[in-house]
């Protein structure tokens, strides 16, 4: 590495935030970028490990230690060319991932990890400005074309790699501009629209088609649209909320949390819709669900102006370290706290909500919970719960935001009609590694085939499941893998 001794030198430094009386203010991103000389030193921080267990710990497989390596020598595009390599859009993974890599991270297992993230962040937008981002066009085109439904992560990776293998590409997407989870599920303040409009751009450069108010197969014949097309990627997403059919459930004021981010979205983009208006401004708010989209509403929440702000997870409170049933380098269940905790929030844990209450006019105006207590298996993770004896209280609210995940994609449509095959959990059927489902030119990436997961891995499964779709056009692939690339760059 650049500086073989950087690790013991240097320690783990973040850049700057707004403070958070301003922050709440407005929607902009709030996280500052390093000086060039801070930079430097994060770079160094990374070890001449031996193994670097990083690139295991990355879905994508990005091979950290050589873009580190390029940063602190001040080589930025060849830090580029080997980031973009394995990840397409680092602009958004540098934003809103929850970092796995860091958590593999050799230095981390007796100090702070490498500041990955901020540094793959740093990278991309240093060669944006120096414009080494490019659109790729193809010399030679395959004259296969490819449908992939759904603009989110998955979708845009996948598109991404089969124009680059040659191939015309059609994204279609039901909403009216595309970016999917990407646009109308990630706040504006932890991800800028300009920073994906900016993508979208190079994209539609590169030749990629984007459909939107199209949604495949709700007034279509689906195997027409199937024989339309060279073969086709569903990567819809997994969109069906988890709901808490408890009484009062038909109360006004209880929402999915999708429908209350999509909304504020929405107006930050100035873009019309004709839902009832969700808003916080001056509620006693409680949001179900204790994950990054629930802290997603609690920061959106603040900005509202809420006047009171709580979270509530069923389950118990995590350490905040790592513990002997979460060794490294596995990815830990640790207590996080994001900055929309910081804003103001109070969290709870072990806890169950029983039953919504409303006045007479329909509103809800409190909830009835309780708190529980856990019972452990032998490995420390939770199984059963039983209520409190003589905790049941109530609590006021006049807005309550379920952000309990995802259960499934939608059925309806697409999945339906084109016959599919599902598997137990009702995701869309394609083996691991193979991305084809039961028809033999259908493939399926992404949360509509692996369930509820993160960015990094949606993006992941389009790139696999690109290669696969080219192995099926041409009967075999120039685009990279994940395996094959850790190997070069290790030199194996």
């Amino acid at each position: 590495m650049g500086k073989i001794t950087g690790f013991k030198e240097f320690g783990r430094e973040l850049p700057a935030k707004t403070e958070v009386v301003e922050r709440v203010k407005n929607y902009g991103e709030f996280v500052g970028l390093y000086p060039e000389t801070e930079l430097n030193r994060q770079a160094a921080r990374c070890m001449d490990c031996g193994i670097p267990f990083c690139h295991s710990g990355c879905p994508l497989g990005n091979v950290i230690p050589e873009f580190n390596d390029a940063v602190y020598d001040g080589k930025w595009e060849e830090a580029y060319q080997i980031l973009a390599s394995t990840n397409n859009f680092p602009e958004f993974t540098g934003r809103i991932c929850p970092a796995p890599c860091e958590s593999a991270c050799v230095l981390g297992i007796n100090k702070s990890p490498v500041a990955i993230e901020e540094i793959e962040k740093h990278i991309i937008e240093i060669a944006f400005s120096k414009g080494y981002v490019k659109p790729y066009k193809p010399v030679l085109k395959s004259g296969k074309i490819v449908a992939v439904i759904g603009s989110g992560p998955a979708g845009l990776a996948a598109a991404a790699q089969l124009n680059k293998a040659g191939h015309t590409v059609k994204v279609f997407e039901r909403d009216d501009l595309p970016g999917g989870l990407l646009r109308y599920g990630i706040p504006d303040f932890k991800l800028d629209k300009a920073v994906l409009d900016r993508r979208i751009r190079l994209m539609e450069e590169e030749g990629v088609e984007f459909i939107c108010n199209t949604e495949v197969g709700k007034n279509q014949n689906m195997q027409e649209f199937i024989n339309a097309h060279d073969a086709v990627i569903m990567a819809a997403g997994s969109t069906i909320p988890r709901n808490l059919n408890i009484p009062g459930r038909e109360l006004k004021g209880i929402h999915f949390a999708m429908d209350f981010l999509k909304q504020q979205n929405k107006r930050v983009g100035r873009i019309s819709f004709n839902e009832e208006q969700i808003v916080a401004t001056a509620k006693d708010v409680v949001v179900i669900g204790g994950g990054d989209t629930g802290s997603d509403c609690v920061g959106t929440s603040n900005r509202h102006r809420a006047n009171s702000v709580k979270q509530f997870e069923l389950m118990v409170q995590p350490p905040a370290e790592r513990n002997q049933n979460m060794p490294w380098p596995t990815f830990p269940m640790i207590l996080k706290t994001t900055s929309s905790h910081e804003e103001g929030c109070e969290r709870f844990w072990g806890i169950n909500t029983k039953e919504f209450r409303g006045d007479e006019h329909g509103n809800l105006s409190s909830i009835l919970v309780t708190d529980v207590s856990w019972e452990l298996d032998p490995l420390g993770r939770p199984v059963n719960f039983t209520e409190t004896q003589g905790s049941e209280r109530e609590i006021p609210c006049q807005l309550v935001l379920l952000a309990m995940g995802f259960i499934h994609p939608q059925h309806e449509g697409m999945v339906e009609k084109s016959g599919v095959a599902r598997d137990e959990r009702g995701n869309v059927k394609a083996k691991e590694g193979d991305y084809q489902t039961s028809i033999p030119k259908v493939f399926a990436a992404g949360d509509i085939r692996r369930g509820q997961s993160l960015v990094v891995w949606a993006i992941s499964e389009g790139r696999e499941a690109a290669r696969k779709v080219d192995e099926y056009l041409m009967g075999g692939s120039v685009l990279e893998t994940k395996d094959r690339l850790v190997n070069m760059q290790m030199g194996r």
